[in-house]
């Protein structure tokens, strides 16, 4: 049943100006608020809506009702001491405003989530960043990535204007307390003396979390309501950095407050993945050593650094790619069943799956870098042509690596991830190739090749999102001639509608307090820990990166890896 907040008023309220943080201030008036401690009212009615969506058919494309609005009571609170609502509002500060990912991908998040009905009635959006930019040209660089739904363009420019009116900017220095004082002052004209729930996107480089945060903690955080940061990647370069980053923000904020997005996770069939697995029983008694052989997790790009090598030379493929993307992937799909779906059930079940890994060898690491290569009349540069990177640069733009997990449910099974910039298509992937059939009476069929005749389970994450089975089967005819077929759920012909971007995903359950797609600060260490000393190695010794041609499938080595143990890359037989 739907709740609302019960608050008690604080006997004390808490000062924005004192040297303390007034992040963690504000909670003890949420310890006191009589909510269910697991999960917001609002997620028990996405639970509801998505139950009842298919037989009702009702006008959504994203899992969220169209009179959001109405649902939510506007947001408002029902005070125990008055018996009356108290009204609240919402504000969203991106940090980093001016950048690329604040463009093309958080305000156009945002206004899917306004034009699907799933903002508060009273919001308000802010843009900060030091760019010197007035209100309306902060609104005319986001209406250029601002779209409707294919299936939803009605009332889709009146939309858009309501959206971008609820739009402004403050220019302002990262590290200024005066400068996130004043954002606090017209946060505060906008909010009108109602109940104030901020929360802030730092869509900008990790050395500066800290100063943002502390200055935010101290001149801009919410008094009487709830503050919230998300913070993207990446979370530090290794253990020790990311520990230090964590102790930092630790200062000025509480683990509750902090939301480490991975917008991986926000992908449909990532999310998806626990579903296919615990709703349908056919899938979940195969899901171990008994069954499957191998798990592949694959993520490639066919386009390289693009002039951002600057950036990408301080981190690498493993550290932009495999050690939170590809790895959250591989703890959803290895954990064991949680204790329920809320957030801190699966997080902890993930942070047992990682803590049961042996770290990373070298010796089970590929590395590879892509080189200039002319491919139909076109010539493509190297990675090391870039001009923002350094010559003789060793940095990785593709990387494979076994990884194992010490339970007794994976024991002995290889976990292969792969990884690369520059190659021959984009895509991403988990591939599950299961066991050889005992004493298959149709091994003739195969000839010597027994691979040809096992059962593989592929989820596609990106592009043409889609699941589909491997079978054997017989081909019509007089003879007995077998062929391999797959068992197809394409998303865009069984579900026509628009899928959501992650990010709309993830910035809504932000906004609703839901941590399941986030990531946890002991989940977070445990992942670190599993690749840093690899990573020191790496670097340690100068390892040189195999090159590979751009445009193509990768360094050879990625092959001889795989073959160390008995396994075919799955994805070799794709066009």
């Amino acid at each position: 049943m739907a709740t609302h907040s019960m608050i008690i008023p604080s006997s004390s309220s808490s000062s924005l100006a004192a040297p303390a943080s007034p992040f963690k201030e504000t909670l003890p008036l949420f310890s006191r608020s009589l909510t269910f401690p697991r999960k917001s009212w609002f997620s028990q009615f996405r639970l509801r809506f998505f139950a009842e969506k298919h037989s009702q058919q009702l006008e959504s494309s994203n899992g969220c009702a169209t009179n959001f609005a109405s649902l939510q009571d506007s947001g408002d609170h029902l005070t125990e001491e008055h018996g009356t609502k108290e009204e609240s509002t919402l504000s969203i500060t991106v940090v980093g405003a001016s950048g690329d990912l604040a463009k093309k991908k958080i305000f156009p998040a945002l206004f899917a989530l306004f034009y699907e009905g799933c903002l508060p009635q009273d919001f308000t959006v802010f843009g900060y960043a030091r760019t010197k930019l007035t209100h309306d040209e902060l609104r005319d660089m986001i209406s250029r990535t601002l779209t409707c739904r294919i299936d939803q363009r009605e009332n889709c420019g009146d939309k858009m204007d309501q959206f971008l009116k609820k739009c402004f900017y403050h220019s302002g220095q990262y590290n200024s307390e005066e400068d996130f004082a004043e954002l606090n002052t017209k946060l505060k004209e906008k909010e009108g003396g109602k109940l104030a729930n901020r929360l802030y996107y730092l869509s900008i480089p990790p050395n500066i979390f800290v100063d943002v945060v502390r200055c935010a903690s101290l001149r801009a955080s919410s008094a009487n309501g709830w503050t919230r940061v998300i913070v993207e990647k990446p979370f530090g370069r290794d253990s020790e950095s990311s520990g230090e980053l964590t102790r930092s923000l630790k200062q000025y904020l509480t683990e509750e407050q902090i939301f480490r997005i991975d917008h991986y996770l926000g992908k449909e069939l990532v999310e998806n993945l626990s579903v296919l697995r615990f709703s349908n029983l056919v899938f979940e008694p195969l899901w171990s050593r008994n069954y499957i052989r191998n798990v592949q997790l694959i993520f490639s790009e066919d386009f390289g650094t693009e002039g951002r090598g600057g950036y990408f030379d301080q981190y690498g493929i493993i550290r932009d790619i495999m050690q939170n993307h590809l790895l959250q992937i591989l703890a959803l799909f290895a954990m064991e069943t949680p204790v329920s779906l809320d957030a801190e059930d699966i997080r902890s079940e993930k942070v047992k799956v990682l803590r049961s890994m042996k770290p990373l060898l070298l010796e089970d690491v590929v590395v590879g870098q892509y080189k200039g290569h002319s491919k139909g009349g076109k010539t493509y540069q190297g990675y090391t042509d870039d001009p923002t990177v350094p010559n003789h640069s060793l940095t990785p733009t593709f990387a494979a690596a076994a990884m194992f997990i010490n339970n007794a449910r994976w024991d002995g099974v290889p976990f292969l991830m792969k990884a690369g910039k520059a190659l021959h298509t984009r895509g991403a992937e988990i591939r599950v190739q299961f066991r050889h059939v005992p004493g298959n009476l149709y091994k003739k069929s195969f000839a010597t090749n027994l691979d040809n005749a096992t059962n593989e389970l592929v989820i596609r994450v990106q592009p043409d999102e889609g699941i589909y089975l491997r079978i054997n089967n017989k081909v019509p005819g007089l003879g007995m001639r077998l062929d391999r077929s797959d068992l197809n759920l394409l998303y865009r012909s069984r579900y026509p509608r628009e899928i959501p971007d992650a990010y709309e995903r993830l910035l809504l359950d932000a906004i609703e307090g839901e941590r399941r797609l986030f990531i946890r600060s002991d989940e977070l260490d445990a992942a670190w820990d599993l690749f840093t000393p690899a990573l020191k190695e790496l670097e340690e010794r100068k390892i040189v990166p195999e090159l590979y041609p751009y445009g193509s499938r990768g360094p050879v080595g990625a092959h001889y890896l795989a073959s160390k143990y008995n396994v075919r890359w799955g994805d070799l037989g794709d066009a």
